[in-house]
Parts: structure tokens; C-alpha cells; sequence
């Protein structure tokens, strides 16, 4: 191969891709027997900590843009879990209120972290380690989420 960095073996960005998707895996039997997808159980981690949050604000929480949380809020309203409400001041503005369904669904979650990390300490994968590679991570998230592109032509 005449060009060895566009090998996967040396792609960084390939291991933080796969790590991503196994773990997100990882969720899915929990969230499929709760009806919601990873994106949406993030969605309703935002509304338990503090209810009746405007879309741009959750958007912004998880480094999203309110194109791509939108038709997921609509999917989660239309699926019973939260209600849009157009804020009283300014109509421009969508406040996401969780529904009694929604706020049920926080108790049956409330077990999933503890699943998760029992699954992870299944595979060999033990607390220690990922507390050793949370600041690291959120430095690369920080550093990341500031998006400079600048430098560097195809």
C-alpha cells in the first residue's frame, strides 16, 4: 500500500469509533426492552436532571445540532415520552416536557448504569480503568467540540 497512514490499523479515530459502537451495543438490550433508543435514553438523562428544557439547550448538552435533535424529539413525543411546548414569550422557542410515561421511565433506567458496569466488568473491563480515561476523554471532547478545521487542504 503506497499510503500507510490511510491504513485502519493506524487510524485513531477507527478505535474510538468502534469503542463508541460497542458500547452504545452494549445498551441495547436495556433500552429495547424500554422502547427508547441510546440517543433518546440521553434525551430523557437531560429532562430527568431538569425537566421542561428548551431543544437548543439539550441539543448543546450533547453536542448535537437542533436539526438532528428535533426529528428525535418528535419521534419520542409521538412515542408518548415527552411533550413539545412552545414557550409563552418567545414562539420561536420549544420547551420538551416529559410526560408520565417519561417520568415512569426513570425508575426502570435507574439500573441501567449498574448493568452496564456489571457487563463491562464481564468482559474484563474494570472500574479503575475507566476512571483512568475519563479526563483524558473529556480534554479531547473539550478540545474537539471548539471545531477548528483551519491548516489543513486535501
Amino acid at each position: 500500500m503506497p499510503y500507510e497512514q490511510l491504513k485502519l490499523e493506524n487510524q485513531v479515530c477507527f478505535r474510538f469509533y468502534t469503542v463508541a459502537r460497542l458500547i452504545v451495543q452494549g445498551y441495547q438490550p436495556w433500552l429495547s426492552e424500554m422502547g427508547i433508543t441510546y440517543t433518546q435514553y440521553l434525551v430523557l438523562m437531560i429532562l430527568w436532571e431538569q425537566d421542561g428544557q428548551p431543544v437548543n439547550d439539550i441539543a448543546k448538552r450533547l453536542l448535537l445540532e437542533t436539526n438532528t435533535v428535533t426529528p428525535l424529539i418528535k419521534r419520542m413525543e409521538e412515542a408518548g415520552i415527552v411533550r413539545r411546548v412552545k414557550d409563552k414569550l418567545d414562539a420561536r422557542k420549544t420547551h420538551v416536557r416529559l410526560t408520565k410515561q417519561g417520568r415512569e421511565m426513570e425508575a426502570r433506567a435507574a439500573n441501567v448504569p449498574g448493568c452496564m458496569t456489571q457487563m463491562l466488568h464481564n468482559n474484563g473491563l474494570t472500574p479503575e480503568l475507566f476512571m483512568k480515561i475519563v479526563p483524558p476523554l473529556d480534554e479531547i471532547i473539550a478540545n474537539l467540540s471548539q471545531k477548528d478545521n483551519e491548516g489543513c487542504d486535501l
